[in-house]
């Protein structure tokens, strides 16, 4: 907005009729997002991400539409990983949680006696930066922690594929980032609508002369009364010889009728649905219609060959990085009998092997 209202005196607002304009609407492909195409930006010992990645741990609870969908992604995967003896079930599962909220994921090798790999250990991904030498990652801790150097080779990262850069990934639920937090402000909103007790929501306009001088000061004490508890009570007014239009009662807000908080709740979480592409039966959203969303197991076995098998096979790099069987994933059975493979292959009901 190119005019602050709240700085017009009273001498402006006398003065006749004013006009303010909004700002133009921001595209996605503003100037200042140019930089992501060039260089990622270093200190001389590793790269920054493109985004924070503090920013993006906050976000994990942004939403709960949006945590039940990776939660729901993350729980298909442990529930099928066969844990070996170098991938606990704990580091894959904090490995795979990194993958899908940060888009990036980091195992250690940690070396035995031998200098052969002991077990894959979980580097969390918000503290984990790739080095500017080949090969070498770097772990930064919080202010006034030493940062540390992973030895060459020691480090598997999976990425989630940006357009933008090569070095790091970005999550694919990103594009739904705006309606999260939409979806966040506005329960904020209506919490704080709640909880404030004296909501602006008309103004009472008395042009009568009232019968008593003193039924304005009642008036005036019975709207006050109608803060916090006890509040949105009926209040009776009597005036006698009073005229049409006398007393009036004008609208201002009405935030508890025409916020549109369940539209706004219910656009957003779609957008996020969207973005993780997982039905909506399979995370508890109740449907609004009669038809509702159909067979649960149906939908379980769709999302779990189109979405859950693709995630398995970029998992699954990490045996060709490190020349070792690190991680496996047993058949899904579906609904019909036919069981679905870690490559992806549908094998019928009754069928061998």
């Amino acid at each position: 907005m190119t005019t602050d209202l709240a700085t017009v005196d009273q001498e402006q607002a006398a003065a006749g009729p004013m006009m303010f304009t909004f700002g133009d609407a921001e595209s996605i492909l503003d100037r200042r997002e140019l930089s992501q195409y060039f260089e990622i930006w270093h200190n001389g010992r590793w790269y920054e991400p493109p985004l924070p990645m503090d920013r993006l741990a906050i976000a994990f609870n942004m939403s709960p539409h949006h945590r039940s969908a990776v939660a729901m992604k993350i729980n298909l995967l442990v529930s099928h990983q066969q844990p070996s003896r170098w991938l606990s079930a704990d580091d894959f599962e904090r490995f795979a949680l990194d993958f899908v909220q940060l888009g990036n994921g980091y195992l250690e090798a940690v070396p035995n006696m031998a200098h052969r790999i002991a077990r894959m250990r979980h580097s969390p991904a918000r503290h984990t930066r790739r080095g500017r030498e080949d090969d070498v990652f770097w772990f930064v801790g919080q202010i006034g922690e030493q940062d540390h150097r992973f030895a060459p080779g020691r480090v598997f990262q999976l990425q989630q594929p940006d357009v933008a850069q090569e070095i790091y990934g970005l999550p694919e639920w990103l594009a739904a980032l705006q309606s999260g937090l939409l979806n966040e402000n506005a329960t904020l909103f209506r919490r704080r609508y709640y909880l404030n007790g004296a909501h602006m929501g008309f103004i009472l306009y008395v042009s009568d002369a009232l019968a008593d001088p003193k039924m304005a000061d009642a008036i005036e004490d019975r709207l006050k009364q109608s803060k916090g508890v006890g509040n949105f009570k009926n209040m009776f007014l009597y005036n006698p010889n009073g005229k049409k239009d006398g007393i009036q009662l004008m609208p201002v807000g009405e935030a508890a009728a025409k916020d549109e908080f369940s539209s706004i709740k219910n656009i957003s979480r779609d957008d996020l649905l969207a973005a993780h592409r997982v039905p909506p039966q399979l995370i508890g959203i109740v449907p609004q219609n009669n038809g509702g969303f159909g067979k649960v197991d149906e939908a379980l076995d769709v999302f779990y060959e189109l979405e859950i098998v693709p995630m398995m096979r970029r998992m699954l790099r990490m045996n060709d990085w490190q020349g070792v069987r690190l991680l496996s994933f047993r058949d899904y059975t579906c609904a019909n009998g036919d069981r679905i493979t870690q490559e992806g292959e549908r094998i019928p009901a009754g069928a061998l092997r």
